[in-house]
């Protein structure tokens, strides 16, 4: 799965504060993701992450 730093990320279980949306921070084994409802950050592994991946939106440059 091709994910860069600035996707949003649409998750298929939300966050607890209710969110359901992050931001890529870094990319590698892990990804760094920042919740758009509260701002937390999280690192999460990559097979983890991409697994529970709904849809990616990129901003187009």
């Amino acid at each position: 799965m091709d994910i860069q730093v600035g996707d949003k990320l649409t998750m298929k279980k939300p966050h607890p504060c209710g969110s359901r949306e992050f931001v890529v921070l870094r990319v590698g084994m892990d990804f760094r993701i920042r919740c758009v409802g509260c701002g937390r950050k999280v690192m999460v592994p990559r097979l983890k992450c991409e697994k529970n991946i709904k849809r990616v939106e990129r901003e187009t440059q």
